[in-house]
């Protein structure tokens, strides 16, 4: 599915944003690009399933359902999305808000593990249509 690596292609460049923001000293604009990246991941995980939906709250609703609950990926990925979107939410929204390098930093290795494990999902459960999907 073109979607889908589209979908992951972005999602990689964001982590790759997100790097170059955190060296200029912009983290709240590298939080945003890590969630941003885990989103995308997650929606092209979704669609792998032929699952679209129309907000945030229901991608990361839908990636706990249909991923988490089922045990097919670990409680704590839920949990590192909803972080993120957290994060994102204040970073972006509450002027009074300061996100530190540090923090930065380990959402940045967080995404990055995020979407290494879906690239990995995709390549082992849906084999050769996703083959060429290259990992971070």
């Amino acid at each position: 599915m073109k979607e889908v690596a589209a979908l992951l292609e972005r999602a990689r460049k964001y982590l790759s944003s997100a790097a170059s923001l955190i060296a200029l000293s912009d983290y709240e604009s590298a939080v945003s690009r890590c969630y941003y990246a885990m989103f995308y991941a997650a929606e092209s995980l979704l669609l792998s399933k032929g699952l679209t939906f129309s907000s945030h709250k229901a991608v990361i609703s839908a990636f706990g359902e249909h991923f988490v609950k089922t045990a097919i990926f670990p409680k704590e990925m839920s949990k590192e999305l909803n972080r993120a979107f957290e994060k994102r939410q204040v970073s972006d929204y509450e002027y009074t808000f300061v996100i530190s390098k540090e923090e930065s930093e380990a959402l940045l290795k967080s995404a990055t593990d995020f979407i290494e494990k879906i690239i990995r999902y995709l390549k082992l459960e849906e084999g050769e249509k996703y083959e060429n999907i290259v990992g971070c």
